[in-house]
C-alpha cells in the first residue's frame, strides 16, 4: 500500500541519516548498548571486571542523638574497615543536609559479591562487641533501611577523595521493566557529566525496593553544583537523554549530604 511504501522510505532515510551523522543526536536513537531480551539487567548493566556488591544504609536518627550516633558509628566502621578478616569496606558516610533531616547514609562495598556479604554477616553474628554496638545504636534510631546494589558498568567506581565536598544523592524510582533503557541512555549521558570530576558512582538495587537507581555526585559547594548542572545543558545530546529518561520515571528525590569526619569520601 502507499502508506507502507511511505513508512519504508522514512525508515530508509532514518538509517541513512544515522549512518552519515556520527555526532548527531539522531544516531544515538539507533545505538543499543544492551539487549533486554538476552539476559537479566543485573548481568547486562553491571561491571564484569569486578564482583563488587554494595549495601546502602539509611538510618533515621533521633535528633538529640545524632552526634553520639556519628561517634559510635565511626568507631565501629573504622574497626571493620581495617580488619582484613571482614570482607567489607566503608565507601562513604554522610548526614543529610537537605532532604530527610537527622538521617545518616552509609555506603559499604563487599569485594566478592554475595559470598563476601554472607561471610561478613556470619562473622558479625558471632562478634559480641558488634552485637553490643547494635543494641546501643538501636536506642538512637527511629527507623532504618538497607538496600543491596550493583554498580553500573559505565560509571566510575567510587574511590576515596579529598574534600571538602558536598555530596548529592539523586534517587530515581523507575517504572518496572525500564532499567535496560535507563542504562542505555545514561551510558551516553554520563560523558556530559565528567568535566568537573563530579561523578562519584551510579548504582541500581538488587534487594530492597526494586527498580531504584542512586546517582552520587560531589561538588565543592551548592553554587558549584548549580554551575556544573547548568553547563551540562549547553552540551549537545544532554537534552535528548533527559527527554527520553523522564518518561521512565515514577518519581525521584535529591539529598544534599555532608560527609562525616571518618568518611573516605570527603
Amino acid at each position: 500500500s502507499i502508506t507502507f511504501v511511505k513508512l519504508s522510505f522514512i525508515l530508509f532515510l532514518c538509517r541513512r541519516f544515522s549512518e552519515s551523522s556520527d555526532k548527531g543526536w539522531f544516531r544515538s536513537l539507533f545505538v543499543h548498548k544492551v539487549d533486554a531480551r538476552k539476559d537479566a539487567h543485573s548481568n547486562l548493566l553491571s561491571k564484569k571486571e569486578t564482583s563488587n556488591l554494595y549495601k546502602i544504609q539509611f538510618h533515621d536518627v533521633k535528633p538529640e542523638c545524632l552526634e553520639a550516633y556519628n561517634s559510635l558509628e565511626a568507631e565501629v566502621q573504622k574497626r571493620l574497615h581495617e580488619d582484613q578478616d571482614y570482607p567489607c569496606e566503608v565507601v562513604g558516610s554522610w548526614n543529610t543536609w537537605y532532604g530527610e533531616q537527622d538521617q545518616a547514609v552509609h555506603l559499604w562495598r563487599y569485594r566478592g559479591g554475595y559470598p563476601a556479604l554472607t561471610d561478613c554477616l556470619q562473622k558479625l553474628r558471632a562478634n559480641k562487641e558488634y552485637l553490643e554496638f547494635r543494641k546501643e545504636r538501636a536506642k538512637m534510631l527511629l527507623s532504618r533501611r538497607n538496600e543491596l546494589l550493583l554498580e553500573f558498568s559505565f560509571w566510575n567506581e567510587p574511590l576515596p577523595r579529598q574534600g571538602p565536598n558536598l555530596y548529592e544523592m539523586r534517587t530515581y524510582y523507575l517504572k518496572p521493566g525500564t532499567m535496560i533503557e535507563w542504562g542505555n541512555r545514561w551510558a551516553r549521558a554520563i560523558k556530559h557529566r565528567q568535566e568537573n570530576n563530579e561523578a562519584v558512582g551510579g548504582f541500581f538495587t538488587q534487594i530492597g525496593q526494586l527498580y531504584v537507581v542512586h546517582h552520587l555526585w560531589a561538588y565543592e559547594s551548592l553554587q558549584a553544583r548549580e554551575e556544573t548542572r547548568n553547563s551540562a545543558w549547553r552540551k549537545e545530546g544532554w537534552d535528548v537523554n533527559v527527554y527520553y529518561t523522564v518518561p521512565l520515571l515514577q518519581s525521584m528525590e535529591s539529598r544534599i549530604m555532608i560527609p562525616t569526619k571518618s568518611s573516605p569520601l570527603q
